[in-house]
């Protein structure tokens, strides 16, 4: 009998007994919703795949939840307890479903598929270009604990499955035209052992040579397909200035057309150089332009940002810094990386090709090195350039970046760390595009090294018990 069939008969026969034994094993599931949750915001819509008796698509709260299980006797409880979240028989490999979902979560039931690529070919059908998938599976080194926790009655016994290596799902996943977003690890200790168990769950998992150890090992991932047809996208370019009055007509004369429209909107910090004034000089210079000029009604950029994005009418957002340190001639690049799909934000990196002299001062090429070594690890994607300022997103996951910004706060001026602390956590693919750093033509940097380094380093610790350590 195939992996798949023995689920379904065992699953069948314990469902009256499913609450007793997950009630026996509550410090476990509690730490596993915990993690899922910070993933999936709210007001989404959920599939979970291999749901059992439905306590963890019904912990999520989800706009709308559809729980499927191949073992009838586990969706009829499921029912029962969790009326207002929609079950029905299924698994995997036979998805008879015809809608797609923001989020679809893969707990523990990849083992038990007998064939693994028709299972993701099928995957595909409740996917649209955006979805996120979580797949969640134990790794191979804990087999002889677990089976040791089934023999003391610690743990429910479960038929045996496949055990598959990371590396294994991860060629499957890119055969089946899936892009891996993240990997990560979970749980190292499933019991709760006061104390103990919340270090070593908390902290030591995401250490270097431990995570290898973890119970969970985690991949989020989707479709490796585009969003939108190149064709139809339009762009909106934000360009927060403060004392650039030198640099704000080549801003404009310099900025490629990219998609159906490209709109360039100023965001005027309260400047003392007159460049509010040549912000609407350049705007009458050029009507076939399509120039947008707003005064700043708080301070700093991260706020400047803010506002021009929230006005902003294009289907991709662009920051360019005005002081023209990376050249707008460099824009294409992210738009085409973000429209083709290779990624979802895209992130300038000033660190891989040669700089001019003085593009960037000793202390600050440090502190953008040592940030981008600690955001990688805190993030859980590679980041090589953490605070170049040119980012690019879509407008509609930036507007889920605000929705959920409550988790934060507002605690970012430079508004860097805001917008890769929210792509993270609402798992956006996170891609860098190498850019040319050249040096000021016009004013000053206005980028305090010791003040605003200082600011950012707290700014880091913050993130860590945000996302890492939560």
């Amino acid at each position: 009998m195939q992996p798949k069939e023995n689920r379904k008969n065992f699953a069948d026969s314990i469902a009256s007994l499913r609450l007793k034994w997950r009630k026996k094993a509550s410090y476990y599931h509690r730490t596993t919703e915990k993690y899922i949750k910070f993933h999936i915001p709210d007001n989404s819509s959920v599939l979970e795949i291999g749901c059992l008796t439905g306590e963890l698509i019904t912990s999520l709260k989800p706009r709308y939840g559809l729980g499927i299980d191949s073992s009838p006797n586990m969706i009829e409880v499921a029912q029962k307890t969790s009326p207002d979240i929609k079950f029905q028989i299924g698994d995997l490999e036979n998805l008879n479903i015809f809608e797609t979902f923001d989020y679809v979560i893969i707990h523990d039931v990849i083992g038990y598929c007998d064939n693994l690529q028709k299972a993701f070919t099928e995957l595909k059908k409740v996917c649209r270009p955006d979805t996120k998938i979580i797949l969640i599976y134990h790794t191979y080194l804990w087999r002889p604990i677990l089976k040791l926790a089934e023999l003391l009655k610690l743990r429910m016994k479960w038929p045996k499955q496949h055990w598959l290596s990371t590396n294994d799902l991860k060629n499957l996943l890119y055969v089946s035209g899936f892009n891996i977003i993240a990997q990560k690890q979970q749980i190292l200790l499933p019991l709760n052992i006061p104390v103990l168990s919340t270090f070593f769950n908390k902290y030591i998992v995401y250490l270097p040579f431990f995570r290898k150890f973890a119970l969970h090992h985690i991949l989020l991932f989707q479709p490796s397909t585009q969003r939108k047809n190149p064709e139809h996208v339009s762009c909106s370019v934000i360009v927060p200035c403060r004392n650039e009055k030198g640099n704000i007509e080549q801003a404009v004369l310099r900025t490629p057309k990219m998609g159906t429209n490209t709109e360039i909107i100023f965001v005027e910090g309260h400047s003392k150089d007159g460049t509010r004034e040549e912000c609407e000089r350049v705007k009458n210079a050029y009507p076939d332009k399509n120039i947008h000029v707003f005064v700043q009604k708080g301070k700093g950029k991260g706020d400047a940002v803010r506002e021009g994005f929230s006005a902003a009418r294009g289907d991709v957002l662009m920051i360019l810094d005005a002081d023209l340190t990376v050249p707008p001639e460099s824009l294409p690049d992210f738009f085409n990386a973000i429209v083709s799909g290779k990624g979802e934000f895209i992130n300038g990196s000033r660190l891989v090709y040669n700089m001019e002299k003085q593009a960037m001062r000793f202390l600050n090429t440090v502190a953008n090195k040592t940030f981008s070594i600690i955001l990688t690890y805190l993030l859980g994607q590679y980041l090589k350039d953490t605070l170049c300022g040119t980012k690019v997103l879509w407008r509609e996951d930036y507007t889920k970046i605000t929705e959920g910004r409550k988790y934060f706060g507002d605690f970012d001026p430079f508004g860097d760390f805001d917008l890769l602390f929210g792509a993270a956590k609402l798992n956006l693919k996170i891609v860098e595009i190498p850019v040319h750093y050249l040096a000021r033509t016009y004013g000053s940097t206005q980028i305090s090294r010791f003040r605003h380094g200082w600011l950012l380093l707290k700014m880091t610790v913050f993130a860590m018990r945000k996302i890492k350590f939560i």
